[in-house]
Formats: C-alpha cells, structure tokens, sequence
C-alpha cells in the first residue's frame, strides 16, 4: 500500500512541474496577467493535492490502527507477507484494503472503497458472512482465473461486526488445461434423414441414385469439416464421433447443415430434411450415446428438421422452423393399434385421460378410445375432473347414450377404482405440465400415449407405447386409423363418430390448417359411420354471451408489426374462449400471426395461433410451452400480466432476429 501512494504521489509530482513549465513559458512571451491567473490556480490546485493526500495517507493509519488493535504481530505480518493476493471486505461489501500482491491484478486502479460485487459479480456477501460459502471456483478478473476462499473474522466480541479475508488463488493454467481436455472430449451425434423414403418416392427412378449420393457426398464433406469420424449404419443413419470444440462452433453457427441439407435439389418435390440428436457432457462415450439416442428421439418426435444437443439433463433446440411433412405410410399406426389391443386384453381395467381444459380433440380421442375398449369388453372409464363451454354440448349428448352412465369419473374416483393392473391410456397430451393430474399419472405402472403435439422437453417417461406424431392434425385423426386395426369393421354410433369428426374440425379449423391426405381419409370413414357434418357444426355453435366475450377480447388488441396480442378481461377466465379469439383473429386482413393472454387465478395461459408464416410454437416454446408452428400454447407461473407480456416480446423480438440471420 505505501508503494501505491508513493505511485501517487510522484505522479502528482510530475504534473506539477508539468503546470510549472507551462506558466513560465507564459510569463516568458508576456503573458503576465495570464500567468499570474495561472499562478493562483496553480497555487490553489498544490493545496488541495497536499490535502487530499494527508486525507488519504489519514485515513489509511486510522484503518490499520484500528485494524491493528484486534490484531496481533504475528497476524499483521502474516496480512502483509502473503504470497498470493489478499482482499479485506467490511460487512457492508466495501474494499477496505488489499495486499501488494493484488496491485498488478488492477495495474493501480484504485478499487478502495467499492462494493466487491464490483469485482466479482457472483460473489454472495451474506452467504460468505454466515460462512455457507467459502470457496469460489473460476472466477474470471481480467483476462486470468482465480478461486477465491473466504474466511469470516469476528472483530468484537458479541461477532456483530465482522470482516471477510478473501485470498486469491491463480489458477489459470489449471483452467485452461481443463477447458482444453473438455473442448477435446468426444462427442456422439446421430443424424437421420427422417424423410429419406418419402423424398425418394418423388423422383424418377433413374434420379434416386443421384440424390442418394449427393446426400452422400454432403455428409462426408460435413464431417470433414469437423474433423469427425463418420460411420453410416442405416440407408438413412449416420454416426459421428467429434470434438466438443467443433460442437460449440457448430451451436454457434445453429447447425447449417440442416440448412445445407435442405437445399439439395435432384428434382425432389420433398426438400431432404435431417434429426440430429447430439450427446455430450457425459463421463464415458456410452452416456454420451444415451444422451444422443434421447436427443435425436426427441428431435424425431417434434417433427424433425432440427437438432437437439443434451448436455445432460439440459436441452439445446436448433431448426424445427419448417412445417411436419405427412407419412405416407399407416404401418407404424397398425403395428401400434395391435400393440395397445395387446396391452387392454392383458389389463384389468382401462383408464383414459386427456389434458387440463379438455377441448373438443381431447374429449373426441378419448371417446374413440373408449369405443375401442369397449367393443374388445373391457372395463373403461374416462377421467374427467372438470368441463368447459367448449366441450359441453358433446358430453352431455354422449351422457345419454347407452353404455356411458357411469363413463366418466374423477381423478380420486380413478384411484379408488384402478388396481396395480390397470392401463393408463393418455391422449392429447404427453407433458407433466399439462396432464390433467399428474398424481394419477404417478399411480400407474402400465402407460401409453396418444399425442399429435411436437415431443416437449418435460414429457412423460417410462411409457409402454408412445404414439407421438406431429404430422397428424389431431389426436383424434391418430384415434381414427387405430380404430381400423384395433377391431375389425367397427361400428361406432353417430355420436361417436361425430365426436371425433369434430376433434378432427377444431384442430384443423374446419380443414384449412394441417389437412393431409389422411385427415380427409379419416373424416371419409367416420362419415360412412353415420357422423352428421351439421351436428357437428352445432357442436361448435355460441351463445349471445360467449360470442360477447369473445369480442371482448378481439377488442383489446394491440399490433406489434403483423401480429395481434390481445388480453382477456379480468372476468373472463376461459383457456377455450382464449384460444377462439386468437383463431379468430386470423380472419383479420394483415394479421400473421396472434397471441391472446388469459389469467387464471396465479397462472398466466398464453394461446398462439399463426396462417404459417411465423412459427408460434417456436416462440412459445421459449416461455416453457409448445404445439405446433401455427397452434400453440404456454402457461406462466407466478408472473403478472405486464411481466408475461414483456417475456413474449422479446421472444418474438428473438425469433425475428434469428430468422433475419
């Protein structure tokens, strides 16, 4: 320290005879009166240095005197000879004083005085106070690494007044090793061509060896870039083997090969479209494959088109902006139909479940289920906790059909009913945050879900059957085609049939969005067995109240370039009338995409609907949600409106600038 205003001080000295030279350079070309001024100012400014100085050079005895006092010789000295940096930190977080071995760490910059957060921003001052925390790992100052330990000193005897010794430990070397053993661990990652076949099928025969080499070709070039080993197992699979390094870099440029990938053009009517799951972090090559195998899953079950990197229990999401191609083939949903006829006739009872707010889909698909478990005479009852306005009309005419009296129970009804072999059959839904009860979910051992949503990262583990398809435009589409393999020519009554006909309706909004072939093939079957398009459609019809609200919301709308957001008045607290408003509002010329809020006791419902150009679930999915690119949803927790408002701004600020890039 008295090197440090010795610094000081001959600094001063320097500027002084600087000014000095000035003002007789002045004088000496006649200058008088000006360097008379000078003179004084010059006179003024010596004053106030020779003060500030005896004040500094004060105000340090005084510290170190009362510093002193509550310490002995052995101590100071130990204090003033570390070899190794040593701040003193007072209870309030101020610098109090600091070793010379901390000097070339700030080069002389005076930090006297100023908070330690200044210094180390993750440094938490009351732990270290009450002594939980003593050692900081890593912590960048500058361009080097230091640990940082703590230590608590009581400097009064009832311990109220206390100081922290903090001693800096460099450890940059030890840093950057280890950075560099981690940048150089292998990493696994799976890439499949997920619509290999049906891009195949789109050209002409003596093409397709074309397009299959320059798929080829890509790969191989890929993984030269990365320095990769590169194996394929599959006409469509490949296996990599790279860097950690080369994995970074490719999270930074957001995997191009998926862009790269698309852009082959060999007369395909089907752009090429890749998954790609990437393990790391793990402590063998094995973990790592497990991670991979996961990511590369999930990546499948939202679509495809993109890439998933898990680091562990955490989950990167890079792609998935392109729209989930229809499969051409029904054989994955037969082999599932005969599996899940498998799995009833081997329970004793059936359980169907849906998610919170059922919709029409939610309730459409468990009727269908609960057809199909009936017609194979197995005991089946639908859980259902609560109803809504959307939904009403169907379930009350259901109520009055034959066969479903007792169909519906509620969740503490399930668990008294269900004994340790039941089945759980979810449908419409697969993530823990928007089943209908997770405790229910809990008390099963046998599971199987029935989801046409893009796979989210909190979804249900430990399924027996899980029929997850994207590409569908409803679960109740997926019910549809199951139906067909799980009992031969069944005969559904007309309500039932009408049932699924209009879950198909809702989420497709009456066949303008995700209509595939097979969505129409599956409305054909339901008509043949008796669903009633007018029935349906008085399904759908509101009364004068609902359709107040609804406008309600509409004018509430405030634009953010080509997007409508709306709020839902206080009273009126509707996940269903939400999501009808933001369909609603996309019959407006100039709209895009909208997003309309409800708030339902402490939670927040955020319902996203778009005509494709943007992709809702994307943004959604920032906030925790998910769904589809144009129908999706979200729900916040203990955040006000204005708060939740901001969060989806700046998600969709975030998406603009990643789709600018």
């Amino acid at each position: 320290m008295d090197k440090k205003y010795n610094y000081f001080i001959t600094s001063n000295k320097m500027y002084m005879i600087i000014i000095a030279a000035l003002i007789l350079i002045l004088i000496a070309y006649s200058h008088i009166w000006a360097g008379i001024f000078a003179l004084i100012l010059y006179g003024l400014l010596v004053i106030y240095n020779i003060k500030n100085t005896r004040a500094r050079k004060d105000e340090w005895k005084k510290f170190i005197e009362d510093f002193s006092s509550k310490l002995d010789n052995a101590t100071r000295n130990t204090l003033v000879r570390l070899p190794f940096p040593l701040i003193i930190v007072g209870k309030e977080g101020e610098m109090l004083w600091y070793n010379q071995k901390f000097t070339p760490i700030f080069q002389g910059e005076d930090i006297l005085g100023k908070n330690i957060r200044s210094l180390v921003k993750e440094f938490n001052l009351r732990q270290a106070l009450d002594g939980k925390e003593n050692v900081l790992r890593y912590v960048k100052i500058k361009d080097r690494y230091y640990d940082i330990y703590t230590n608590v000193v009581d400097t009064s005897e009832n311990s109220k007044d206390r100081i922290l010794l903090l001693y800096f430990y460099d450890v940059t070397d030890l840093f950057e090793l280890v950075e560099s053993v981690d940048l150089n661990k292998e990493t696994v990652m799976l890439i499949e061509v997920d619509n290999f076949d049906d891009v195949i099928k789109t050209i002409d025969e003596d093409t397709r060896p074309l397009i299959i080499a320059e798929i080829e070709r890509t790969m191989n070039s890929y993984a030269q870039g990365l320095n990769a080993m590169l194996r394929k197992y599959d006409e469509n699979k490949y296996v990599l083997s790279i860097q950690n390094k080369y994995i970074e870099k490719e999270m930074e440029k957001k995997f191009e090969i998926l862009d790269t990938i698309r852009e082959i053009n060999m007369g395909n009517k089907l752009a090429v479209t890749l998954s790609i799951g990437v393990g790391r972090g793990g402590e063998t090559p094995m973990i790592n494959e497990n991670y991979a195998v996961s990511a590369k899953e999930l990546a499948l079950g939202r679509g495809g088109d993109q890439a998933i990197v898990k680091n562990g229990e955490k989950l990167s999401f890079y792609g998935g902006k392109t729209k989930e191609v229809e499969k051409r083939t029904k054989v994955r949903a037969r082999v599932l139909a005969h599996a899940l006829v498998d799995l009833i006739n081997e329970s004793n009872k059936v359980f169907i479940m849906g998610h919170v707010n059922p919709d029409i889909d939610c309730l459409g698909s468990a009727i269908g289920i609960y057809k199909a478990v009936s017609l194979l005479q197995k005991e089946c009852f639908i859980i259902l906790d609560n109803e809504n306005n959307s939904i009403r009309p169907i379930l009350e005419k259901i109520k009055e059909e034959e066969g479903y009296e007792e169909a519906f129970i509620s969740s503490r009804e399930c668990t008294e009913k269900a004994d340790t072999n039941s089945l759980l059959i979810l449908v419409d839904v697969h993530n823990k945050g928007y089943v209908q009860s997770m405790n229910v979910v809990d008390f099963f051992d046998k599971i199987v879900i029935i989801d046409h949503h893009r796979k989210s990262t909190d979804f249900i583990e430990g399924a027996l059957l899980s029929y997850i398809e994207p590409y569908a435009s409803s679960t109740s589409e997926l019910v549809t085609e199951m139906l067909q393999y799980m009992v031969e020519k069944p005969k559904l009554k007309p309500i039932e049939a009408e049932a699924l006909l209009a879950g198909i309706c809702v989420d497709t909004k009456n066949f303008y969005f995700k209509t595939g072939v097979r969505t129409f093939e599956a409305a054909s079957f339901l008509r043949r067995l008796g669903a009633d398009t007018l029935d349906v459609k008085r399904f759908f019809a509101d009364d004068l109240e609902t359709y107040l609200k609804r406008t309600e919301i509409i004018r509430s709308v405030k634009m953010l370039n080509n997007i409508a957001i709306a709020i839902c008045p206080k009273e009126i607290e509707d996940t269903v009338l939400a999501a009808q408003a933001a369909d609603e509002l996309l019959n407006i010329t100039g709209i895009q995409a909208s997003f309309v809020f409800v708030k339902i006791k402490d939670e927040i419902f955020i319902s996203g609907r778009s005509l494709g150009d943007i992709n809702v679930q994307l943004i959604l999915e920032s906030l925790g949600g998910g769904g589809h690119m144009t129908m999706a949803g979200a729900k916040l927790k203990s955040i006000n409106i204005d708060e939740a408002l901001q969060k989806l701004k700046d998600a969709i600020d975030k998406y603009i600038r990643e789709g600018d890039e």
